[in-house]
């Protein structure tokens, strides 16, 4: 981690300090997000890292990006960051499109979706049904990509034209339907999309934008962890001193920093290309360790963890969330072995024994309001 990279992690950090405690996590599953939270991150411009400055973005690159998250994610904070400037954000920013004004949010699609879009006078017409949308109900807009006339469309729907049947994820973050009724776009909100923008792409940035959360989460789950073992005692000692809960602090551990690693390695090479091995090695590593460290970690906890109020079960919902949005662990392992298998054996050891990216250009710079 560059000295760039360090300031950000330090004043998102203190950020959350303040607007994301645990009276504000709790507080925020009420209306499905923490409002006054984002209002401080874009004011600070921690909302749009990655987006070129000359597009409304603050500038930077996905790894810088995949910081934020792991940050939000060690928090527990309940923002729109990863569809608003991952996916909308950075699709719009390919296109050539400022970013809009409010808050943007995409889907990276489910199987139950039903969306017919045509044009109209170079504009589009959508009706239809997406399911569980991040965040639609408190967006401005959802932009979608869609085939008109067989070539793939970037269209910003303001959300004022759909219905939004409000919905949760388990953690309680917003996660919503959204009707098209024969909405009509006009022509200025809808633009050509070019070739790195597709349904691939916005799955790939959508699994590493969930990988990086779960690796932040799985970082405060370990620190509380290890704290209250130290500090209960049982028989006149620390519970951490008891071998059977030291196997449980030595695994949540190591699947803590495995995440970590994967979701470091993924996010480095995508500062320059998105890779299909990277980013689904991490979505497993992630979701699989979300699932083995919130087992242990309640284990170690006993009953306490399990209380509403208490740390570890705000973070565990998030991870029991978050580990399945985007492609479980199965269905990223079922993609990654067809993958492997085509590319033949040959390839195997090549692939799996590649280095990291270079570090990047000094000059790429974060423009944000410290």
């Amino acid at each position: 981690m560059n000295q760039d990279q360090s300031a950000i992690v330090d004043v998102v950090r203190s950020i959350l300090g303040d607007q994301s405690t645990q009276a504000s996590v709790i507080a925020a599953e009420g209306p499905g997000w923490n409002e006054s939270l984002w209002k401080v991150l874009c004011e600070k411009g921690f909302a749009t890292i990655s987006i070129p400055e000359a597009l409304g973005g603050s500038g930077g690159d996905l790894a810088d990006a995949c910081l934020v998250l792991h940050e939000l994610g060690r928090s527990a904070a309940a923002v729109p960051f990863a569809e608003n400037t991952l996916l909308a954000g950075w699709a719009l920013a390919e296109a050539g499109v400022t970013l809009p004004r409010g808050m943007s949010t995409m889907s990276t699609g489910t199987s139950k979706d039903e969306l017919t879009v045509t044009g109209d006078s170079g504009g589009a017409v959508l009706d239809g049904v997406l399911h569980r949308v991040p965040w639609a109900t408190h967006s401005n807009q959802i932009v979608v990509l869609a085939e008109i006339d067989r070539k793939p469309h970037l269209i910003q729907v303001p959300t004022t034209l759909t219905t939004i049947e409000a919905g949760r994820n388990l953690a309680m973050e917003s996660r919503d339907m959204v009707r098209f009724e024969k909405v009509t776009v006009s022509a200025d909100k809808v633009v050509e999309a070019p070739e790195a923008v597709n349904q691939e792409s916005l799955r790939l940035r959508g699994a590493l934008s969930r990988a990086a959360l779960i690796a932040g989460a799985l970082d405060r789950v370990t620190e509380i962890t290890i704290r209250y073992t130290a500090e209960r005692e049982q028989f006149g000692r620390p519970i951490a001193r008891f071998q059977a809960v030291q196997r449980h602090l030595v695994r949540i551990a190591e699947q803590t920093v495995s995440a970590r690693m994967a979701v470091d390695a993924a996010a480095i090479n995508a500062s320059t290309h998105l890779d299909f091995f990277d980013i689904a090695s991490a979505k497993i590593v992630a979701s699989e360790a979300a699932g083995t460290v919130s087992a242990a970690s309640h284990q170690a906890h006993g009953a306490i963890g399990m209380t509403k109020e208490y740390e570890l079960g705000q973070l565990s919902r998030r991870l029991w969330s978050w580990r399945d949005e985007c492609g479980s662990e199965a269905v990223w392992s079922r993609s990654l072995g067809a993958r492997v298998a085509e590319a033949g054996a040959g390839a195997l050891w090549p692939r799996i024994s590649t280095a990291l990216a270079p570090e990047r250009s000094a000059n790429d710079k974060v423009a944000v309001n410290r």
